[in-house]
């Protein structure tokens, strides 16, 4: 099956804020199952069992065919769907974000809170930045000896992704290609070793590519 591209997060991150004397912790991970979401958030209310409030969003799945949302306690529509609208607006798959609140004493009211709670998730993502997965081929390049100079040099050039280097009796190089320039790839093994190559593929996956969150 074709894997699709998505953008989505790399790690977990966390950032705070303070507005009007209550504390607001995010936390965001990278989850690749609605059962790792539910994990996450376990950890994060037993982590912060103290708080006032753990509220949650999160979506699974490349069309984010799971998306769910949860207020803990705050008034209905205040916190859960605003984090997740944040998810959905910023296009970020399969992730998990949790806001914690200590409450300072001060209420918010219906539209504060919804600000606070979705723009702890904004600022969460901002702070950490978000990827685009990108399908992408790993292969394995066999070379003699004699033609590594101008492979070598000319690869250095290129937007192929170089990981490794094995050397037996021939030279062989573990090279990541973005299946959108597959054709080029292969061109440009012809064009370097004169169609001297010996090429093993394996199954597609996904690498990650940063880009700017707006």
């Amino acid at each position: 099956m074709e894997q699709q591209s998505i953008i989505t997060i790399k790690k977990a991150h966390t950032i705070e804020n303070d507005i009007s004397k209550s504390r607001f912790i995010a936390q965001i991970k990278p989850v690749e199952s609605e059962e790792e979401a539910k994990q996450f958030i376990a950890e994060v209310k037993q982590h912060h069992k103290e708080a006032t409030h753990n509220c949650s969003a999160y979506t699974v799945g490349d069309n984010m065919n799971i998306q769910k949302a949860n207020d803990d306690g705050e008034p209905s529509g205040t916190a859960g769907v605003p984090m997740l609208e944040i998810l959905k607006k910023l296009d970020v798959h399969n992730a998990c974000v949790v806001v914690t609140r200590y409450f300072g004493g001060i209420k918010l009211g219906g539209g504060g809170l919804i600000r606070a709670y979705s723009g702890a998730v904004r600022d969460v993502i901002h702070d950490l930045g978000r990827v685009q997965l990108l399908p992408a081929i790993p292969t394995k390049v066999t070379i003699a000896y004699d033609l590594t100079g101008k492979f070598e040099h000319e690869l250095a050039s290129t937007t192929f992704i170089h990981r490794d280097t094995e050397y037996t009796d021939k030279v062989s190089y573990l090279i990541d290609v973005l299946a959108t320039e597959y054709d080029d790839f292969i061109a440009f093994l012809n064009r370097t070793t004169a169609s001297n190559f010996e090429i093993i593929e394996e199954d597609v996956k996904r690498l990650p590519f940063d880009i700017e969150t707006p």
